[in-house]
């Protein structure tokens, strides 16, 4: 190792000390295109009184004039495309920073007290970084290239949508060194080869050249293990910069490692390459069943018990609320046994409650097992908010419903959680009951363990974003207006292990949902035909 060295790159983004987490918000988010709205209109007024002297700085202004005029007619729509809502966090984060430093010199003292003040709601570094995280697990969870996601070619988008947008050179640059400090070296290579090739297909870039790319990719394919192609890349950059010091060290460095790798037995070392070029082993061990059933890959029930999946209407034994009129009862699963019910709420209903929780949204937490206590998670992306009985008629009356429906007792139930799930957005695979190893887990609400989960679907979603769950493959997808409901325990009170479900990525769309989460206290088990002594 003593023939070279590799220099540090200077980073990308600054450290921050906050993390607002916009990007799992849509909701939250869309009051930012609003925000870049009204600082565009700020700097046209800065514009027309210097625009002599600042022609630069219109063109600019022009630019996000037409960008946020499109954006803001439709603001979940248009951030529902995750490149937009990343690129949202980028022009926020980084360039309006630049932008900001070109004035200095001389600037309008309304425009820039404006954009100071706003700045302090700006999303920060954290927020970019997740943003651009979120579009690679959106590219691994459904198998999508990078020319796709660069070309605004996503599943769920047809060719002529209004939201479709691109991803410049210095968009895949900036994606690649987003994993590259990570030491994400699978995902480095393939954002930097789409930025390298979008560079040779005549797109002009002014922050970064072919030298600086092909530096990265070939230290990037060289911790994956492939010397040669490592090669391959530093001879190409030597080519173009015959002097960089680094990558001369780096020739030999490669040339004296394969030289080794000759006097190893061809075939192993061979498989040893091979195997080396995949992403990093996942800590989830059921990752590819639940990316399989989010692409709508998962196990198919056989014709048989097919058959037996009824659609039907329901009026909970002739409650007196749905004699007249009963609600539409399907069956989504048999085993476990997972029902939808449609048009359960009114939009008018669901866009009160988006209302009363989208000011209170927060990143949503999970119970720590260890602590018994509530704490946020990397594999729970989303924002929520906690909306109770008296805080408004239309969440009473949802309660009321949700108890005349299912025949449960909900005043021992959790208040109405809504959540907002934006780019990316998830939650990987878990119950909802507390475990045997987690006896502690509701100990603080007092009414016993999870019983049953009704799960309400406020939005549509153009593509990706169903609820599957992950032992039996079942998917249920997301259908405004509906709920759907199934028991997380048994009669005798055992967890039903079947019920591990899990939130797909998000990846067209906004998705809002809310949850009900009943709890046993208050409950007469045997009198819930829903529930099963064993299966």
């Amino acid at each position: 190792m003593s023939v070279w060295c590799w220099l540090l790159i200077p980073c990308l983004f600054t450290s921050s000390s906050a993390h607002n987490d916009f990007f799992t918000s849509i909701g939250q988010m869309s009051d930012l295109l609003f925000t870049e709205k009204d600082l565009v209109s700020s700097l046209k007024d800065y514009i027309r009184a210097e625009e002599d002297k600042l022609e630069q700085i219109k063109k600019w202004a022009d630019k996000l004039d037409v960008l946020s005029s499109a954006a803001t007619q439709d603001p979940e729509g248009f951030l529902g495309h995750p490149v937009n809502a990343f690129k949202l966090m980028k022009r926020l984060n980084t360039e309006w920073g630049e932008l900001e430093s070109l004035v200095l010199t001389d600037m309008s003292d309304v425009f820039i007290s404006n954009l100071t003040i706003q700045r302090q709601h700006f999303p920060n570094d954290d927020d970019q970084i997740g943003a651009a995280k979120a579009l690679m697990r959106l590219q691994d969870t459904y198998q999508l290239d990078t020319s796709s996601i660069s070309s605004g070619q996503l599943p769920g988008l047809s060719s002529l949508d209004s939201h479709r947008t691109t991803l410049t050179v210095d968009d895949c640059f900036d994606l690649g060194k987003v994993a590259y400090l990570e030491a994400d070296y699978y995902h480095t290579e393939l954002w930097m080869v789409q930025a390298l090739n979008q560079l040779e297909q005549g797109e002009v870039s002014t922050a970064v050249d072919t030298v600086t790319i092909l530096d990265y990719l070939s230290y990037s394919v060289y911790q994956q293990g492939a010397l040669q192609q490592a090669l391959h890349f530093t001879r190409r950059l030597l080519e173009l910069d015959p002097t960089h010091q680094r990558a001369i060290g780096n020739l030999k460095y490669f040339k004296y490692q394969l030289s080794k790798q000759k006097k190893v037995e061809q075939g192993e070392a061979k498989r040893q390459r091979q195997e080396s070029r995949v992403q990093a082993n996942d800590y989830l061990p059921e990752r590819k069943t639940y990316e399989q059933l989010c692409r709508g890959e998962g196990v198919r029930m056989s014709p048989r018990r097919q058959s037996r999946l009824l659609c039907r209407y329901h009026d909970n034994n002739h409650h007196p609320r749905y004699v007249i009129g009963p609600v539409k009862e399907e069956d989504e699963w048999d085993r476990p046994r997972i029902v939808r019910y449609h048009d359960i709420v009114s939009d008018k209903e669901m866009e009160k409650v988006k209302e009363l929780a989208k000011p209170r949204l927060r990143r949503a937490t999970v119970h720590d097992p260890q602590t018994g206590k509530l704490t946020t998670a990397h594999y729970r992306v989303s924002k929520s908010a906690w909306l109770g009985a008296f805080e408004h008629p239309v969440v009473e009356t949802i309660n009321q419903r949700i108890e005349d429906i299912t025949g449960l007792d909900i005043t021992t139930a959790e208040e109405l959680q809504v959540a907002n799930y934006g780019v990316g957005g998830q939650y990987e695979p878990h119950f909802d009951f507390g475990r045997k190893d987690e006896p502690d887990a509701f100990e603080e609400l007092g009414t016993g363990n999870r019983i049953a989960t009704w799960l309400l679907y406020m939005s549509d979603v153009a593509a990706g974003g169903a609820t599957v769950f992950t032992d039996v493959g079942a998917a249920v997808q997301p259908k405004k207006g509906s709920a759907v409901f199934w028991y997380n325990l048994y009669l005798s009170g055992e967890g039903d292990y079947r019920t591990r479900h899990a939130a797909c990525p998000v990846l067209v769309g906004n998705k809002w949902v809310s949850n009900k989460w009943i709890h046993e206290r208050g409950q007469e088990f045997r009198r819930r035909c829903g529930l099963q002594e064993t299966d």
